[in-house]
């Protein structure tokens, strides 16, 4: 019975110790084993693994991929027009030894910290390069130039133990003070554009009319000249008609002329004839016909 108050104890103190000596390195981290501050082991592989409990202690960091968002800052392309952009970047931890003795007990936070500066240096570095303008900067060379970025921040980062596994632009825009500049730039642009399509549509217009104009005039021209040409046609034909009846009856072409004279002196509600009453004008209201030709 003593004995056994005596080895309970002993065996909790054994399982506490055993207990304390296991560790679960997660498929998602990786693990240092660390003495006194110094790396002992690396864990990277996932499941149990052990340490001397009370001695050593295990410090996990996070083996899946990472994003860190930049601060925005000024860039100045080779055609000098300044720009401000941000970025964000994938990275993970590649080497935790490296890591470990570069940032020490800060972890994460110093080091994406570094990373930034890393960054921005090289976005200030590529995209301020001789070669590069603001309008390749906004074009399909774009992703060339990140990735030049991601692999100049590539070599750098690896001092820290990083892998940056792409590099991405997510904001290009003109600093506040420039965007009044350039807006009113592109309203002066777009102003004389305009007023170009409209003195061409005017030019267009005046050609179109002037077109049309000429139209008309040839068109009542052929038209008159046929008209002049129907009429005279008209007038010679009534001539013959006019002929040929005078030739056939003498008598009723006589009287026919007299109605058409007696319809235009006539004319209207107040018309006036001073004649004499036995006038050869008024034949055929007194009844008298001129004698039939023989």
């Amino acid at each position: 019975m003593r004995k056994t108050a005596y080895l309970l104890p002993v065996f909790v103190i054994l399982l506490v110790v055993f207990l304390s000596s296991i560790f679960v390195v997660d498929e998602r981290q990786k693990a240092l084993v660390l003495q006194f501050g110094q790396i002992k082991a690396v864990k990277e592989d996932p499941g149990l693994a052990f340490k001397v409990p009370l001695i050593q202690e295990v410090v996990f960091y996070d083996d899946r991929i990472l994003s860190l968002d930049t601060d925005e800052i000024e860039v100045t392309p080779a055609d000098d027009r300044r720009l401000v952009v941000d970025a964000f970047a994938r990275y993970r931890i590649a080497d935790v030894v490296k890591f470990r003795q570069a940032v020490g007990v800060g972890g994460i936070r110093v080091a994406e910290d570094r990373l930034s500066g890393i960054l921005n240096s090289m976005i200030r570095e590529v995209l301020g390069a001789d070669q590069v303008t603001s309008d390749r900067i906004l074009s399909e060379d774009r992703r060339e130039l990140t990735n030049r970025i991601r692999d100049r921040a590539r070599v750098q980062a690896l001092s820290l133990g990083l892998d940056v596994v792409d590099v991405r632009l997510k904001q290009t825009n003109l600093p506040t003070s420039s965007l009044e500049v350039t807006f009113a730039r592109m309203r002066a642009e777009r102003e004389r554009e305009a007023a170009d399509e409209i003195a061409r549509g005017n030019e267009a217009a005046q050609r179109v009319r002037a077109l049309a104009d000429r139209t008309v005039v040839e068109t009542l021209s052929v038209a008159n000249k046929d008209a002049n040409v129907i009429r005279g046609e008209a007038d010679a034909e009534r001539n013959r008609v006019f002929a040929e009846a005078y030739g056939a009856d003498q008598e009723f072409f006589a009287f026919y002329r007299s109605l058409q004279a007696y319809e235009k002196a006539l004319n209207g509600s107040n018309t006036s004839l001073v004649i004499t009453p036995d006038s050869q004008f008024f034949d055929y209201f007194n009844g008298e016909t001129a004698a039939p030709a023989e």
